[in-house]
């Protein structure tokens, strides 16, 4: 496993241009993910970009760190790797199928994190080849978060692994909880918090180039907003979280929140504005 360390980021728009630059690659067979790790060995919880998070997600200051505030964090790392000669595909045109993350001890602004992003395993999916990216917070010796991303390469021919199959098979009945605005701009709000500048997030015209009728909003912030609504309304010390990222939320839209809640968690989605399309399903614990 070769560890790569990055004392300093590169900015967000640095990162995007290696994205784009990446556009150029032509890979062959592709049996595996080369091993690597990426290491930002200090990292700070910043008190303003924990509080601008929360602010364009949903979050009241009673939450305290949301649980998915480490993947801001370790989402620059995954962005270093796409743009890289290591990873053998175009980073334009994935697609995020799911994401999992799992709060182990609480996190408290101040605190210092090892954050590491590794690669993961491939699995075969009928639209192209499926891999996975594993990131991990440590607070001293102690794994204190940690998060799985699946992600889609379509058109990749005779992918490679296992059958990707789906990690959510509850079929409990849902009600209906809550209704959301996403704004037209909510892609440019979440992107400047999360460094996601990717243009099908930000404006009409940019996701147009990109084949997309409208912008759409970010995934990430999807989850994050219907967990806002779903958390218990102070931090809590532990907590697991798995959703899969169905059709595309086009901006501006309303969306509404349904769930079959239980003392320690729910099972939810995230539905258009009539309740008859999920844009995002998924499963909370705490």
């Amino acid at each position: 496993m070769k560890i790569i360390e990055v004392n300093k980021l590169p900015s967000a728009i640095a990162l995007n241009i290696g994205a784009l630059r990446s556009s150029s690659k032509r890979p062959g067979v592709v049996e595996a993910l080369p091993e690597v790790t990426y290491v930002r060995p200090r990292v700070v919880v910043d008190a303003k970009k924990v509080a601008a998070y929360s602010k364009v997600c949903g979050f009241s200051k009673a939450h305290g760190v949301p649980m998915l505030f480490p993947h801001l964090e370790a989402f620059p790392l995954a962005m270093m790797l796409f743009g890289s000669k290591r990873f053998p595909w175009p980073a334009m045109g994935l697609v995020h199928l799911g994401n999992s993350a799992k709060l182990l001890k609480r996190i408290k602004v101040g605190d210092e994190l090892r954050i590491e992003m590794r690669t993961g395993e491939l699995y075969a999916h009928d639209k192209g080849q499926v891999f996975t990216l594993h990131a991990r917070a440590l607070r001293g010796a102690d794994v204190v978060w940690e998060s799985t991303w699946t992600l889609l390469r379509l058109g990749v021919r005779n992918p490679k692994g296992t059958p990707y199959v789906s990690a959510l098979v509850d079929d409990a009945p849902l009600s209906h909880q809550a209704d959301f605005f996403a704004g037209a701009g909510i892609g440019r709000s979440y992107g400047r918090v999360s460094g996601d500048i990717n243009p099908i997030h930000l404006s009409a015209i940019t996701a147009k180039f990109l084949g997309f009728r409208k912008a759409i909003a970010h995934g990430m912030w999807t989850k994050a907003r219907a967990l806002s609504a779903l958390m218990p309304r102070e931090d809590v010390d532990q907590a697991e979280v798995i959703v899969e990222f169905k059709t595309p939320l086009f901006l501006p839209a309303r969306a509404s929140l349904w769930a079959a809640r239980k003392e320690d968690g729910a099972l939810f989605e995230v539905r258009n504005a009539k309740g008859d399309k999920p844009h995002v399903r998924g499963r909370v614990k705490y």
